[in-house]
């Protein structure tokens, strides 16, 4: 049973169809990507999966079961997390404090037992704390705890995110442009961590991404998109010599030429 399946999701925006009839499989395991050129629906995609957008067709299966419907809370509470395009920390939270909103679909205290520091209360917080401090140290953060996120370099803000993504202790592991804004040394070291995250975590990857040097060197499939639709999907050296890809990237003079040199 693939971890993920979709089948014929769709999703529209009045008259401008963002995502069209996607079929779409990842096995447990692997380090996959989608890419596209820019408004290809790889971003909405996403958002169907996770729940900000309810799709008006098509089956969204994870881990067996049903997600169409769902709130993005509950299906946090089954498995997947995700970063976002645009870095979305809470500025004025230190580090530890955002990786502690991450736990929040796994805690089980109630308010009351908050309000009155029960001693359920005071061991699940201590257990928080220790394993943000862990997180911490696997994505390269450690000593940042008491830092304000919105004073860290932004390489650091989006080891952050990723940190508070693995809080809710994900199967699947969704990275919305996770190495856009780096400079090359950040890259190296993101393109590290996603491998550990997967080899060490057991935790499957699938992510968007425009910077090609990581696509090619990190995914094992990789899945296009161009106007809401899959047009290829393959290995990555597959992937580079598609006449539609570089046709979607480059334009058709491009794929004509290349075809024509092929042959």
């Amino acid at each position: 049973m693939p971890l993920l399946e979709t089948k014929q999701v769709t999703k529209r925006f009045g008259g401008l169809q963002a995502v069209g009839h996607m079929d779409f499989v990842l096995d447990e395991g692997m380090i996959c990507s989608i890419i596209g050129p820019n408004g290809a629906g790889k971003t909405t995609f996403f958002n169907t999966l996770t729940g900000i957008y309810k799709p008006e067709e098509g089956e969204i299966i994870f881990n067996g079961q049903p997600l169409v419907g769902l709130r993005p809370d509950q299906i946090t509470s089954r498995g997947m997390a995700r970063t976002f395009q645009n870095i979305r920390l809470f500025g004025n939270m230190t580090v530890i404090e955002n990786i502690l909103v991450g736990m929040y679909s796994r805690l089980r205290q109630s308010t009351t037992g908050a309000l009155f520091r029960s001693s359920g209360f005071r061991n699940e917080e201590a257990r928080s704390l220790s394993r943000s401090q862990e997180l911490m140290a696997f994505s390269g953060l450690a000593g940042l705890g008491d830092e304000l996120a919105k004073n860290l370099p932004y390489g650091a803000q989006r080891r952050v995110e990723i940190a508070r993504a693995l809080a809710s202790d994900p199967k699947l592991l969704l990275l919305d442009e996770p190495t856009a804004g780096m400079n090359p040394h950040e890259t190296d070291d993101a393109i590290a961590l996603f491998r550990r995250l997967r080899d060490e975590l057991k935790i499957t990857i699938l992510l968007i991404e425009h910077d090609m040097r990581v696509v090619m060197g990190i995914s094992e499939r990789i899945t296009v998109m161009d106007y809401g639709e899959k047009i290829a999907e393959g290995l990555p050296q597959e992937i580079s010599t598609n006449p539609r890809v570089v046709e979607a990237y480059l334009g058709r003079g491009a794929a004509t030429a290349m075809a024509a040199e092929e042959a």
